[in-house]
């Protein structure tokens, strides 16, 4: 995918297209440049941002449409891929979620994919549209190489 290409994603809430978001998540991420690791890691936030479209956005109404977008980056700062996935949901305020390490909350079954996706990726963004909806942006930059000393 040539720097600033953008490659956009419009389905139904359905978690069946999962596997198919995830494929175009490590083909593009490949062609960006990002290694093994980072791919694999932007892979699991890319999943879960579908996830938190479909099953709290999007209250799995096969009515309602997920959008996810992919941009390459050119080098300013760094090359990487940008990643944006929306909903057409109700939206939710960042501030108010749980914090999934205190102790009341480190044995429920959910609730960290937030700050998962926070982990592993290297910039992201939270906001509600204008339109409703939820919005998730997310950048991985390409790490440099590092070279051994001889």
């Amino acid at each position: 995918m040539p720097n600033g290409n953008t490659v956009r994603l419009d389905f139904r809430s359905d978690f069946g297209m999962l596997d198919f978001v995830q494929v175009v998540s490590d083909h593009l991420g490949r062609q960006a440049g990002l290694d093994d690791d980072s791919i694999h890691w932007v892979g699991v936030a890319v999943r879960e941002s579908v996830i938190n479209a479909i099953k709290h956005g999007n209250c799995h109404d096969t009515r309602k449409r997920v959008f996810v977008e992919f941009t390459a980056l050119m080098t300013d700062p760094a090359p990487g891929l940008a990643i944006c996935v929306r909903d057409e949901g109700c939206g939710f305020d960042p501030a108010a979620l749980p914090d999934p390490l205190a102790p009341e909350n480190v044995l429920k079954p959910s609730g960290r994919g937030i700050f998962l996706i926070r982990s592993f990726m290297d910039e992201i963004s939270l906001r509600k549209t204008a339109g409703g909806g939820m919005e998730v942006r997310m950048v991985k930059r390409v790490q440099p190489v590092q070279r051994a000393q001889a």
